[in-house]
């Protein structure tokens, strides 16, 4: 089983003018830090509008800072949205593109609908129609990425012509792709189209080695590949809480501090039963009311990767017996310095025996799943692409409505030719250009 990081950023009120340069400029530390720790990948999700639970609103371009500071930890999208209003295909393809490439690559593409009001209705989306959106989007997205040109697509919410999508990814045909689960019937899809299933909804170990096996079983039964490269794997959530270790549990606890819990509340508050008003509504302030009415949704190991070194591993050993490949522990409100010691001892004291038996168990599963492979591999329906016209081709100035014309490049580039030609009369004359006087001419 590999361990992994899952970051949102969140950012209690009240809020200085540093807090956010200050955040972001942590977790480069701890993402660094985890990549010596020997963590398998750093996972960063993707939200809008969502203040105080989620700052991490343009995960590429925390990536791609974090690629110029590690060199083996991969970088998740933990998700990244794809209906096209929020992130259109294209430019999925070319960001996830260019940060595979200076990454040597190390993207992992985990992809997803969104579920919020707040960003649903941000951007416009009905939330009937977010699952054919991200259908359609990862078909374009992959096609985008693979295709030299891709070749045009028209369906209900996106429609795009032919055009050569710039730059290809190193990893081919594509980066691992998989798709966000909250339920075990969208963890059986995942398995049914051969993605792998980011499973975020916490079950415990127990009821995970079901979902775990379901999700195979399914891969097994029914698996049919909609992306070129297959991606069978399971992740899920360690705990409902954040992980911090420490040389005690008590110490564990304490450094944890009011942090833990917040997770959970914030998805109540933004998915479910809460009523947010912008830049007004406090949400860390109401999950301190609630911690005040009951305490105990912070505290104790058990909760989560919580305590000792040795406490943290029984409690990672009970989801590795579940058969799940990797699992992710949350990072909520606490200290960077806390966060740093508690990433160290992960490093030192508890990541090595898990990745040890994970290079064994993944040459072990390899071997195992050719044969199922194969036959999902059979199963893969043919490419609905239209073959490329090679007779179509594009140019000219952009036009619209009311004989519209976009023509401010073309009106550049008359000027940029002014100048060119005057410059050339000037020499042509006998002129030339003073390089100790370059605003006057000279004869």
């Amino acid at each position: 089983m590999k361990v992994s990081l899952f970051y949102e950023f969140p950012l209690p009120r009240p809020w200085s003018d540093d807090d956010e340069h200050k955040l972001f400029q942590d977790g480069l530390d701890e993402v660094e830090a985890a990549d010596k720790a020997g963590f398998s990948t750093v996972w960063l999700t993707e939200h809008h509008f969502l203040e105080e639970y989620c700052h991490s609103t343009a995960p590429e371009i925390f990536l791609a800072a974090a690629s110029q500071r590690t060199k083996d930890i991969r970088l998740g999208f933990g998700i990244m949205h794809l209906p096209p209003a929020v992130n259109h295909p294209a430019r999925v393809a070319e960001r996830v593109s260019t940060l595979d490439l200076i990454s040597n690559g190390r993207v992992e593409f985990g992809t997803g609908e969104s579920s919020s009001v707040g960003e649903l209705g941000g951007f416009g989306i009905d939330p009937a129609d977010k699952r054919t959106m991200w259908e359609e989007a990862l078909e374009v997205s992959i096609r985008c990425m693979i295709e030299e040109p891709f070749t045009g697509f028209k369906g209900q919410h996106i429609e795009m012509p032919p055009r050569n999508v710039v730059p290809k990814p190193l990893q081919k045909p594509h980066p691992p792709v998989w798709v966000a689960c909250t339920r075990p019937a969208s963890v059986q899809m995942a398995a049914q189209r051969g993605l792998g299933a980011l499973s975020f909804a916490y079950t415990g170990p127990g009821p995970l080695t079901e979902r775990v096996n379901g999700y195979y079983k399914e891969f097994e039964e029914n698996g049919a590949p909609v992306t070129p490269q297959m991606n069978p794997n399971i992740l899920a959530i360690g705990g409902d809480l954040s992980m911090m270790v420490a040389p005690t549990d008590e110490q564990a606890v304490e450094r944890l501090g009011m942090g833990g819990g917040f997770f959970a509340f914030g998805i109540m508050h933004y998915y479910m039963t809460g009523m947010h008003t912008p830049g007004r509504t406090g949400v860390w302030k109401r999950h301190l009311e609630e911690i005040e009415k009951d305490p105990t949704i912070v505290y104790g190991p058990g909760r989560g990767p919580i305590g000792s070194p040795a406490t943290v591993r029984e409690f990672l050993r009970g989801y590795e017996e579940s058969g799940v490949d990797e699992l992710i522990v949350l990072l909520t409100p606490r200290t960077h310095d806390a966060t740093m010691e508690s990433i160290e001892l992960m490093g030192k004291q508890v990541l090595p025996e898990f990745i040890d038996r994970d290079e064994k168990a993944v040459a072990e599963k390899a071997k195992r799943l050719e044969p199922i492979i194969e036959k999902a591999e059979a199963r893969r329906q043919p490419s609905k692409a239209p073959a490329f016209d090679e007779s179509y081709a594009f140019g000219g100035l952009p036009t619209g409505r009311e004989n519209y014309t976009a023509n401010e490049v073309s009106l550049a580039m008359d000027e940029m030719n002014a100048g060119i030609e005057q410059a050339a009369a000037k020499l042509k004359s006998g002129e030339g250009w003073d390089s100790r006087n370059p605003t006057a001419d000279r004869k």
